[in-house]
């Protein structure tokens, strides 16, 4: 782990180092996703079972083997034990509530002169969503997904999602029935973002692609970008921590090893202008570190990638995590909302000693897919404005033409568009 001080010499080096931690070298993977992508659009079905075989260990016998069953949803929900079929409901409730609340509205305004000026929101007609599913499956992954585009009211959803050796997690299937999603399909990786963005004999082509994924998801989503629009280019999961004396030493220790138990990848920063917590965490950081399950991943990714920053002051500290532009940040502070005008660039912000990011990943409402590497100084959270697309409306009256027609045909003219001026013109009442 990387323990340094901003008053350290060779701060910046190491500070650089951490500015880079979400870069992906996508480089190295371009030429195989490019293939698998021209083999999906060329061969379809056909390659996606090549695919299924080499990647995921098993091999569709038809077509049919590749969607999942509604009955077999069924069945998963069914067979959930009631407490946890419970907290996927409260889950469902609340992140829907919190979406619903962010749905778009259209509006019109009118001028005196009869000029009507405005904006109509629609959905798009379908949207593909990815689900990780290899090393692990993420329930919680698709009801962040689907849940706002079904605010949205996209009509067809489509979901992909990996089945290493034909075998499907209950869980996962369990949340499908339960947001009633009927088009789940057993396939992983950049095949499924090419058949999504392609379309195959029974997976449609979608308008939008969204949903986390490795490094051949993300260059995948990538390079079919504009042929179908996409959420983001995710990468490692991450975690910032603001705190100071108030802070408790072994939450915000469990809190970073949240992130790091991801996978290696993950990044785990606290910066604080408090040595004695900061030496505090580090301790209490091994002492949870031999509890864990996920042990070997979560130590390694502290180890290679994670860091406790010891500034001058809180200011310095905010400024420092505002260039980081955390995808989670947790703010463990004695006036936590009092710091909060100061931060800019975060993909969610946890604030107080009783928020772990944890509750956002599961049951507080706000979708957990968020932008990571730096990207939330430009991208937002996953949200219904995703899956809807705004239309300009524009409406004059031959009184409202004739007041400013001529400045548009003059400026028309200047540009040298004869057409445009001259369309223009012609509905002028001289």
């Amino acid at each position: 782990m990387m323990f340094i001080q901003s008053s350290d010499n060779d701060f910046s080096k190491n500070f650089e180092e951490l500015l880079g931690r979400g870069k992906m070298d996508m480089a190295h993977v371009s030429a195989i996703v490019g293939n698998i992508i021209s083999e999906i659009k060329e061969q379809k079905n056909s390659a996606l079972k090549e695919h299924i075989a080499k990647f995921d260990n098993w091999t569709p016998k038809s077509d049919t083997d590749l969607k999942i069953s509604t009955e077999s949803m069924s069945k998963a929900y069914n067979e959930l034990e009631p407490k946890l079929k419970s907290a996927l409901h409260l889950a469902y409730d609340r992140i829907k509530v919190y979406h619903e609340k962010q749905k778009p509205k259209s509006w019109f305004d009118t001028e005196d002169n009869g000029t009507i000026l405005g904006q109509k929101v629609t959905a798009v007609d379908s949207a593909g969503l990815y689900i990780p599913g290899g090393k692990a499956a993420y329930p919680s992954s698709l009801l962040m997904n689907v849940i706002p585009a079904q605010v949205a009211g996209v009509a067809n959803i489509v979901v992909c999602t990996p089945t290493p050796d034909n075998e499907p997690n209950e869980l996962l299937l369990a949340a499908c029935h339960l947001c009633g999603v009927d088009q789940v399909y057993k396939v992983g990786g950049a095949s499924a973002i090419a058949a999504m963005a392609y379309g195959t004999e029974n997976i449609p082509k979608v308008d939008v692609i969204t949903g986390p994924g490795n490094i051949f998801v993300a260059t995948a989503k990538k390079m079919v970008f504009g042929d179908v629009n996409i959420d983001m280019i995710a990468g490692p999961s991450e975690i910032g921590v603001l705190a100071d004396d108030s802070a408790n030493a072994n939450h915000l220790a469990i809190d970073l090893l949240s992130q790091a138990e991801h996978d290696e990848m993950a990044s785990s920063i606290l910066i604080t202008p408090s040595q004695k917590l900061a030496d505090a965490v580090k301790i209490e950081i091994e002492n949870w570190l031999v509890k864990l399950p996920r042990q070997e991943i979560a130590r390694k990714s502290i180890e290679e990638r994670g860091a406790i920053i010891v500034t001058k002051d809180m200011d310095e500290a905010i400024k420092l995590m505002n260039d980081i532009a955390p995808e989670h940040l947790e703010v463990a502070t004695m006036s936590p909302f009092e710091l909060l005008p100061f931060i800019k660039h975060a993909g969610a912000i946890f604030l107080g000693h009783n928020t772990p990011e944890a509750i956002g990943d599961y049951v507080a409402g706000p979708n957990h897919t968020l932008p990571t590497g730096g990207t939330a100084k430009f991208y937002s959270p996953l949200g219904v404005e995703n899956f809807m697309k705004k239309t300009s409306i524009i409406s004059f009256s031959q009184k409202a033409i004739n007041e400013i027609g001529e400045e548009c045909a003059l400026i028309a003219n200047t540009e040298g568009l004869t057409a445009h001026e001259q369309s223009v013109r012609v509905r002028l009442n001289k």
